[in-house]
Order: structure tokens, then sequence, then C-alpha cells
């Protein structure tokens, strides 16, 4: 079975129907089907629609950003900060220089204490999104030997 180059654009919202990110008026998204360079609840509804289609999808926490693990939020003293480090909410930072090693977002801030967070900002939330295909191609030698798709051009990296 051959793998397929998926272009497509996108508008993601919350459950209230606010704009969390959109791809309308850029380049869009280019994947290269089967690799998981987007969500799996995704990734399955957009793999069977053809240039020009549009659709609304909606994806649960499973096939999107997984539940929130409630060990991934833990209270650390200030004192475990380097000295000096001024924090703020929302700052994000991992525990060591491991690529792979969870990024962690301070979510609150306590006297001599700082509450932070290893989920995924959006794990726990339905998300739902509004689709249209762009492009639809059987992927180039190139792009199955590199793992991901290139866009006009060649390299995208």
């Amino acid at each position: 079975m051959s793998q397929n180059v998926i272009g497509f654009h996108y508008t993601l919202k919350d459950k209230d129907g606010n704009t969390i990110d959109t791809s309308v008026g850029a380049t869009p998204l280019l994947i290269l089907e089967g690799t998981g360079h987007i969500i799996p609840g995704l990734e399955k509804e957009i793999t069977s629609l053809n240039i020009g289609d549009k659709k609304q999808v909606h994806v649960t926490p499973a096939d999107g950003y997984g539940e929130v693990i409630s060990d991934l939020i833990i209270t650390v003293k200030k004192t475990q900060f380097p000295e000096g480090t001024e924090l703020k909410l929302g700052d994000q930072f991992q525990v060591n220089e491991d690529p792979h090693a969870p990024l962690f977002t301070v979510i609150e801030i306590k006297d001599e204490e700082v509450v932070v967070d290893g989920n995924h900002p959006m794990a726990g939330k339905d998300l739902f999104f509004d689709i249209e295909i762009t492009e639809k191609r059987e992927a180039t030698a190139e792009e199955l030997a590199h793992g991901h798709a290139h866009g006009e051009g060649g390299h995208q990296h």
C-alpha cells in the first residue's frame, strides 16, 4: 500500500467555538500519511477525503493529546529552580537536555512552591476542526526515505 501526502487547511476550535489555531491565510499543512505527525483522530478522518472536500471533525482526548495524567502535575520547591529565576504562569521548561523529556508548564506559583504540569496543554480537551483538503498525492521516494512530506520546491524542514 502506498503512502499519500495530504495537504489541508484547518481551523481548530475549542468546545465553545473559540479559535485556537488556523492555517487559513497561510500555507496548507502537509503531512505524510501514517507517520504520526498529527493527532490520530484527525489523521483517521482526513485520509479518506479528496481534494476539495471539507469536513468538520470532532476529536476526543483519547484520539487527540490524551487524557490528563494527574501524576504529571507536581508541586516543587522554588529552591529547585536556578537561583534568580523569575517564574511566571505559563513558563515552560524541560528538566534535562534529552529532546524527548517532557515539557513542563508553570500553572501555579505559591509562596515557596511552584505547581508544574507535564501534560500536553491540549490534554483532556475535545478538539473541533474545520478541514479543507488542498492536496493529495502519492508520496515520493525521497519523502518516504525522509519520513515526512516535502513542500513545493523540495525540502522544507
